[in-house]
Formats: structure tokens, C-alpha cells, sequence
């Protein structure tokens, strides 16, 4: 099977503009609920089990560092690889190539841990890499805070040029 680019993907799969950057289609909501007694105290009302969406990035895009209530765990499926980054509420910063080269170090899945700041970026010169993410809990916009690049610096001032480079503003 030929490799297609980026249009083909956001197509096919019916991709959208996503508020931290690339293109995303939610793929699955779980049709049962975790009830608000059920769930830590971060969590403001009931959440679904899970949720899924496909997530494309392209080249000069970013995913803008972002945190969520929940862990959320990326897939690698096509294209080049990326890199995920994660600032720790301890201000540690760790980094997950994600994609197929397994024997050159990348992984098929990373794992953002809740709380944590992250975002993404291609990984070398590749177009676009798609990916899928899953949420468990599940997604609820209510979950989803985008950094203020100057409040994020302010907190970890070491990591000021990744901040820079993925942020909005």
C-alpha cells in the first residue's frame, strides 16, 4: 500500500482543526459512565470510561502544551514520527519519540500521565504523522487547559525555549 499524505488522512477520517493545533476526529465514547463518587477529587462531574480520537499533526504545526485531568495514551499509526513532550508537576522534563522505528529508540505508544503540561511536534523532516489517542477517564473539554506561555515560563522558567517553541501565546 502506498504511504498518502496529510490531505488524504484529514479526509478520509473527517478531521477537524483541533484548539491545540493539528486535526482530530473522536473515534469512540464509551456509552457507560464513571459516577463523580467513583472519580478523584480533580473531577468535577461524571466522565465517560474512555474516549479515543484519531489526531494528525503536520509539519510546522504543533501541538501547544496542553494539560488533562486524565492520562492519555498516544498510538503511533502512519507518517513520521514525533516527539511528545511532558513538563511534570515538578517541573521535570521528559521526552517520547513516537513512532516505528523501534530499534532506533521510538516507541508505538507513549504515556502522558494527568496534570503533567505536554505537547507535540514532528520529529525531523516528515510531512505529518498520524496518530490516535486514548483518555481514560474519558475526554470532557471541561479536563483540557492550554498553557499561557507566559504563566507556564513563569512556573518553570528552565524550560523557557520549549515553552517558546510550543505555545501560542
Amino acid at each position: 500500500m502506498a504511504e498518502h499524505g496529510a490531505a488524504f488522512w484529514i479526509e478520509q477520517l473527517g478531521l477537524v482543526r483541533h484548539p491545540e493545533g493539528g486535526w482530530f476526529r473522536e473515534s469512540y465514547r464509551s456509552a457507560e459512565v464513571i459516577p463523580r463518587s467513583g472519580l478523584p477529587a480533580r473531577f468535577d462531574e461524571k466522565r465517560t470510561f474512555a474516549t479515543a480520537i484519531y489526531f494528525l499533526l503536520e509539519q510546522g504545526d504543533i501541538s501547544a502544551l496542553h494539560r488533562l485531568k486524565s492520562d492519555e495514551i498516544w498510538h503511533f499509526y502512519a507518517g513520521a514520527s514525533l516527539t511528545v513532550h511532558v513538563i511534570g508537576p515538578d517541573g521535570k522534563h521528559g521526552e517520547t519519540m513516537v513512532g516505528r522505528d523501534v530499534e532506533a529508540g521510538e516507541q508505538l505508544q507513549a504515556v502522558v500521565p494527568a496534570d503533567c503540561w505536554f505537547g507535540a511536534e514532528l520529529a525531523g523532516d516528515g510531512d505529518y504523522a498520524l496518530v490516535g489517542c486514548t483518555v481514560a477517564p474519558g475526554f470532557d473539554f471541561n479536563d483540557f487547559e492550554l498553557a499561557s506561555r507566559d504563566d507556564l515560563t513563569a512556573l518553570f522558567p528552565g524550560h523557557a525555549a520549549l515553552i517558546e517553541r510550543l505555545t501560542r501565546g
